[in-house]
């Protein structure tokens, strides 16, 4: 079964806004089995909102509509999908009575242009809102089954679990089609190397598919079986998935949800483990993602910006003389920086960063992009020097996951500078 999807609203074709439901909608249908046929985006216009329903009928079994329905001028898509089926609007009295209660429940002053979330089309049957007022709407047209759902993506994934499946499910009885998926996220190659090492790698399992997904600075492999059997379709995942990784082992970090600094995180707690940071050209960016961590504070001691040449003296010690000589973006001060921080916060590791971001203050001997970063564990202290071709912050980005992938190598007792 093919499904379409079609996202309304002006701050989407406009660029204001992302369309973040889409994306949602098409994993969580592809995880059921399902064929997305297509994606569609049009704005607050009663004409493209037809064209568009034209278009997902004629390629699609069913459709989804998300946006436009709430109780504002530019909120068209009910009367639109009416108008293009030629069928009247009526309020359902009990959907408003419902509107009516939850405006109360939470103290929220009612006006007259809310009763617009309780007009459907004729033959239209509501799908009930947990979260908010706007009710969405299903309508069966030929055969096509049309699901209409808010823009709130908060709202949009209540409704589109809890109503929208399950009417897919009740109208579309086939034979259903098992789906398993890993994503494997690694960093250091790029997007083309990737593809280049396991190019030889035998993948030519049944219902065996895979996609290459860059996320800079880190670069995503999503392996997807299909299968009538869900355990064929798990099996042959792990074939592929275990192919792939004696190729590409050494560059992986995580799976599925993992994150770096996720993985950082677990590493410092299950070796007990604790660390202090001392960032300039970072601005504070690994500590931050360091505590977007739960129970970050057991392994974190602290977390210093730097930045002027000033700070790195009065806080962490390192000489004036240092950074007259070799300058605030070198190794010297880098290592100095780590081992500062280390021992300010007595903690095991100090981790530190320093360079050019861009996109002035480059010279002949250290350009835009010259980064040191350093680790000590208090005995040795390791540093590596980078020259990253990006933009300000893409450089403060990638030098944030370089530090956290130092932090890891060590943590696993890998070389740096491997």
């Amino acid at each position: 079964m093919k499904i379409g999807i079609l996202a309304i609203g002006n701050e989407l074709v406009s660029g204001a806004t992302q369309d973040t439901n889409s994306s949602f909608i098409s994993r969580e249908l592809t995880a059921q089995g399902w064929d997305i046929s297509t994606i569609m985006v049009a704005g607050d216009d009663e004409r493209t909102i037809g064209n568009g329903l034209d278009c997902l009928m004629a390629i699609s079994d069913a459709s989804i509509v998300t946006g436009g329905l709430g109780p504002t001028t530019d909120d068209i898509t009910t009367a639109s999908i009416a108008k293009a089926f030629d069928l009247n609007l009526y309020t359902d009295e009990a959907v408003l009575k419902k509107i009516r209660e939850r405006f109360e429940k939470h103290s929220v002053k009612w006006t007259p242009n809310n009763i617009k979330q309780a007009l459907f089309p004729e033959g239209a049957e509501p799908i009930p809102n947990p979260t908010g007022t706007a009710w969405g709407f299903s309508l069966k047209k030929n055969g096509h089954i049309l699901a209409v759902i808010p823009g709130v993506p908060s709202e949009a994934k209540r409704i589109l679990f809890e109503g929208v499946i399950p009417l897919i499910k009740r109208e579309f009885r086939e034979v259903r089609q098992y789906i398993k998926s890993r994503t494997i996220k690694m960093f250091g190659p790029t997007e083309a190397e990737i593809d280049q090492m396991i190019r030889d790698v035998d993948l030519k399992i049944p219902g065996i598919s895979l996609g290459f997904y860059p996320h800079f600075p880190e670069n995503h492999v999503i392996i997807t079986s299909k299968s009538l059997t869900e355990s064929v379709a798990k099996e042959n995942l792990e074939v592929a998935e275990k192919r792939i990784e004696e190729k590409l082992g050494k560059y992986i970090f995580g799976y599925d949800n993992d994150t770096l600094e996720g993985v950082v995180s677990s590493l410092l707690k299950k070796r007990d483990m604790t660390l202090s940071v001392a960032e300039s050209c970072t601005g504070g960016l690994i500590t931050d993602r360091l505590t977007d961590i739960p129970g970050s504070s057991t392994f974190l001691d602290r977390g210093v910006v730097v930045y002027s040449n000033a700070s790195k003296t009065e806080i962490l010690g390192v000489p004036d003389q240092v950074i007259s000589k070799f300058g605030a973006v070198s190794e010297e001060t880098a290592v100095l920086m780590a081992e500062g921080v280390g021992k300010l916060g007595r903690t095991d590791l100090g981790l530190s960063t320093t360079g050019i971001a861009g996109p002035a203050g480059g010279t002949v001997q250290k350009p835009v992009g010259t980064v040191f970063i350093a680790l000590t564990d208090g005995k040795n202290t390791m540093c590596r020097r980078f020259l990253f071709k990006w933009d300000r912050r893409r450089i403060k980005k990638i030098s944030s996951q370089w530090a956290l992938e130092m932090l890891r190598r060590f943590l696993i007792g890998r070389s740096l500078n491997d």
